[in-house]
């Protein structure tokens, strides 16, 4: 039997990586991991809702940002990039990198079929480590439905939101979410 040893890398190498990578990956505590390509409705769905929230969120002191920004999980020694994210006031800098976060108040992903158990599971797990974390939002892309988790007192309550006359409140910055808006564009087979 032949055993192949996988190459681990510190969080330096990583990142000098990183900036010169073409594709993305996430950093998983020594491990890189190349992120799949996304479909046109993976990416239609989260640009529809970044635009949204970019709308229904200015001039407040929430600010929405997309995928180019890397979370930083320091529990898990993660390096991640949700599809959105939103910050209650200025985003906090994991110390003088540019490129990492520490402290979005909502993360949004768009499932794929290859990662949604990942997004579901493990990462939902990492994410609940961040304590300015309070919801995330699960959202589908091959039917109009979306799972909403909300930090409550005595842990994480789960809220299903299915079809396109539906909306999602988003209690932690005080707004409704059409789901039509997610779904604009978007074509169902």
């Amino acid at each position: 039997m032949i055993s192949t040893i996988k190459r681990r890398y510190t969080l330096d190498e990583y990142r000098a990586l990183e900036e010169k990578a073409e594709g993305r990956s996430e950093y998983r505590d020594g491990e890189i991991v190349p992120m799949p390509g996304g479909t046109l409705k993976h990416s239609r769905i989260g640009r529809n809702i970044l635009t949204y929230l970019t709308s229904v969120l200015r001039d407040t002191q929430f600010e929405p940002i997309n995928n180019d920004l890397r979370l930083w999980i320091p529990e898990y020694r993660r390096g991640v990039y949700p599809d959105v994210m939103i910050f209650d006031g200025e985003p906090q800098l994991n110390g003088d990198r540019l490129d990492e976060v520490l402290n979005p108040l909502v993360i949004v992903e768009v499932l794929s079929p290859s990662t949604a158990d990942y997004d579901r599971q493990n990462k939902f797990r990492m994410y609940r480590s961040i304590p300015s974390f309070s919801e995330y939002l699960l959202v589908e892309q091959d039917e109009p439905f979306v799972e909403r988790y909300s930090k409550q007192t005595q842990g994480w309550l789960l809220s299903d939101f299915n079809g396109l006359e539906r909306a999602i409140s988003l209690e932690s910055v005080g707004i409704e979410l059409p789901m039509a808006e997610f779904y604009r564009g978007v074509v169902f087979e």
